[in-house]
């Protein structure tokens, strides 16, 4: 959110191109994530600690649970901020309560209760798409924009582009199909219930592209809203919540407020999956007893893995520190970590060891390889240009 916000901001509709390029690599990624999960019935810290040993898996532990530590901050501050301007009050405030709100969903509700919650909130996404016609963007420009890139890109368009691939597809995003679809959708079903046909495979491939669609689409839609308005002005802004309380006096009230809207609505359905995922990766790595099916009485250590990383958002929130400056350095982080995931996810998902006789389709593979080409390649110039290697 605060990514395309700011993009939008410094380079106009140059980089929306950029943002439909996620659906993809995305795509790609998730289906073989979701055949992996399915298959193997476990997650990808649980098979990476098995196969390749504890240090392999601790680096893939790192990547994963230090981006999401400072993204769930990041979350709790625009979810917060979001209804602070849809409510008229100052935001800061309203983070405990947010954040208590989520633990107390996450510790009572199951895993079948929390998820269909969520996917009564996911229509509220919409809210972006809304906000991004009431800006009304230059559309021949956001067009060409959108299918014919002006290459090659340098200095802020560079660094633009970086951070939109580098802040989509992060460890977790992967990580939490293989929980998905592996750990807790199978929950009670007998082995082998998930393997034995093809069209069981299929669907949940289907979905992940779907959802990878969706994910592009809403991305795009952010970061016109911010180039249509914020671009248009050269207004400079910080965070998402900068350029939704901007949006008011640029593109009127009911863009802002629907900017608001999917502010929280965004942090509502992130946040459940960030803090899950943390706990998940931090328990398969000690190999404690976990699941949001399991009772809070049966799996306390996962459980205090879910509410610890909240606790320590919130407490970075109200002690002041600056967000976006610790996400620069988790995105260095994930840029180690995010193609070091995907050799591991790959590389098990060919593995007859792990995938039996159903392991991807080379097609598949290869499609996973070059999107983890495209995405090393993105790490190393993220990386270089956070070090001041590029001007």
């Amino acid at each position: 959110m605060g990514t395309a916000a700011v993009v939008g901001a410094q380079t106009g509709y140059r980089l929306c191109w950029v943002a439909l390029l996620v659906a993809p690599l995305m795509g790609t990624v998730l289906a073989i994530a979701a055949q992996v999960g399915m298959v193997a019935r476990n997650d990808l810290q649980s098979l990476a600690r098995k196969r390749y040993g504890r240090r392999v898996a601790g680096a893939l532990l790192v990547s994963v649970v230090v981006v999401n530590v400072v993204t769930i901050a990041a979350d709790l501050q625009a979810g917060a901020a979001g209804i602070g301007l849809l409510a008229g009050v100052g935001s800061r405030w309203l983070v405990l309560p947010l954040a208590l709100a989520l633990t107390a969903v996450l510790l009572i509700g199951r895993y079948g209760q929390v998820v269909g919650v969520l996917r009564w909130v996911l229509p509220g996404f919409v809210a972006f798409a809304v906000a991004a016609v009431l800006a009304h963007p230059d559309w021949p420009r956001l067009v060409q924009g959108s299918v014919a890139p002006e290459l090659p890109l340098r200095g802020s368009e560079l660094t633009g582009a970086l951070a939109l691939l580098g802040t989509t597809m992060t460890s977790y995003v992967y990580f939490w199909e293989t929980v998905q679809r592996g750990v807790e959708e199978p929950a009670g079903q007998p082995p082998g219930s998930h393997s034995g046909g093809g069209g069981r495979l299929a669907r949940p491939g289907l979905g992940a592209v779907a959802g990878a669609v969706f994910t592009a689409l809403i991305l795009w839609s952010m970061l016109v809203a911010s180039a249509a308005t914020l671009g248009r002005r050269h207004q400079v802004v910080a965070s998402a919540q900068d350029a939704a309380a901007a949006l008011r006096p640029l593109a009127g009230p009911l863009a802002g407020r629907m900017f608001a809207a999917g502010l929280v609505v965004s942090a509502v359905v992130a946040l459940p999956v960030l803090t899950a995922s943390t706990a998940y990766a931090i328990g398969a790595q000690f190999d404690w007893r976990r699941g949001l099916s399991q009772p809070v009485g049966h799996a306390r250590r996962f459980y205090a893995m879910l509410a610890a990383p909240i606790g320590l958002a919130v407490a970075v929130t109200l002690a002041g520190v600056p967000v976006l400056g610790m996400l620069v350095a988790a995105s260095v982080i994930s840029g180690f970590g995010t193609p070091l995931g995907l050799v591991i996810l790959i590389r098990l998902a060919r593995d007859p060891q792990i995938m039996g006789s159903r392991p991807i389709s080379r097609r598949l593979a290869t499609a996973g390889w070059a999107a983890t080409a495209a995405i090393g390649v993105v790490a190393v110039l993220l990386i270089l240009r956070a070090a001041g290697g590029l001007s």
